[in-house]
């Protein structure tokens, strides 16, 4: 039976959920190791701005053909709050991330941004909710697996000082606070009731700035100089960011917020993974004892949403 939470969400069922849920859980793990790829040859901001675009247009001419063009007509007020969230979630969230990345392992970046659970938490008793003892409980297991995660020698930076390891990590902290709340604030806002077409203007408007940073940064574009291996990168963050904004914005207009943002918990099971395997990042024995208590804290998470 559907209820209704403190943001005025109408929670959709339990399948309706689960299936973008799990498609979000996989294709945001993957995208540390994608943007890890990008970084060898092409520039940092640039490079996402495309990767922006490039999955907009694939989003419009998606929407043009099953719904018609008429489906991206869209009110002033819901152009600029689109837009606007593009901007202060990917614009801020990805390009910080992205810049972070010189410094700071793909791992690592994930965990730091993984405390998004926490604001929502946070969040939700500013606004005089009060989550449930089980999805109380599973924040806490989780940040005490993504804690035990943390402390191998894991942050040996990737390039740089210990110095830059700290500000952008510091930075991650910051735009991961930026990430949930204006998540949470979201359903406020008057954006256009399909959350695809939310999704293609939050593309636009995240790609135009940071295009616009990429430019006043002094990024260049050489086609030539990129390697296979970032093209290989690129690539796949564009079908993520179809797929997975796609599926955030769905969640985010029909989840609980608590359930959704399970997300930034299982993001560093799968990025730690993969960037072991596929770039050579160090993976030891308390990272796989905290990967297993980081999913005993999702498993309390959903089910304590389950049962609220």
């Amino acid at each position: 039976m559907s209820t209704v939470d403190v943001r005025g969400v109408l929670r959709a069922s339990p399948m309706q959920i689960w299936v973008p849920l799990g498609t979000l859980w996989l294709i945001w793990g993957s995208t540390y190791l994608g943007i890890a790829l990008v970084l060898e040859s092409m520039p940092t901001l640039l490079a996402n701005a495309l990767r922006f675009f490039a999955a907009a247009a694939i989003i419009a001419t998606a929407l043009a053909i099953v719904k018609g063009p008429r489906i991206l007509r869209v009110s002033l007020p819901e152009f600029a709050y689109s837009t606007l969230m593009g901007c202060l979630l990917l614009g801020v969230g990805i390009g910080t991330l992205a810049l972070a990345e010189r410094f700071v392992p793909t791992g690592i970046a994930a965990l730091l941004i993984s405390i998004t659970p926490l604001w929502i938490v946070l969040l939700r008793f500013k606004s005089g909710d009060r989550p449930s003892t089980l999805t109380l409980t599973g924040v806490i297991v989780g940040l005490i697996g993504l804690g035990l995660m943390v402390l191998p020698g894991g942050t040996t930076p990737r390039a740089g000082t210990d110095g830059d390891v700290i500000l952008w990590s510091c930075l991650l902290l910051t735009s991961s606070f930026c990430w949930a709340f204006f998540s949470w604030k979201s359903t406020s806002y008057p954006l256009p009731s399909n959350s695809i077409v939310t999704t293609f203007y939050e593309l636009v408007g995240a790609g135009a700035m940071l295009l616009g940073l990429g430019a006043l940064h002094g990024e260049t574009i050489h086609f030539e100089t990129f390697t296979q291996t970032s093209w290989v990168g690129w690539i796949w963050l564009v079908v993520a960011s179809v797929v997975g904004y796609s599926a955030y914005s769905y969640l985010i207009a029909n989840a609980p917020m608590s359930l959704v943002s399970t997300y930034a918990y299982v993001n560093p099971a799968i990025a730690v993974l993969l960037g072991a395997l596929i770039i050579s990042e160090p993976i030891t024995l308390d990272v796989v004892i905290g990967l297993t208590i980081v999913l005993g804290g999702v498993l309390l998470v959903t089910t304590g949403e389950r049962e609220s």
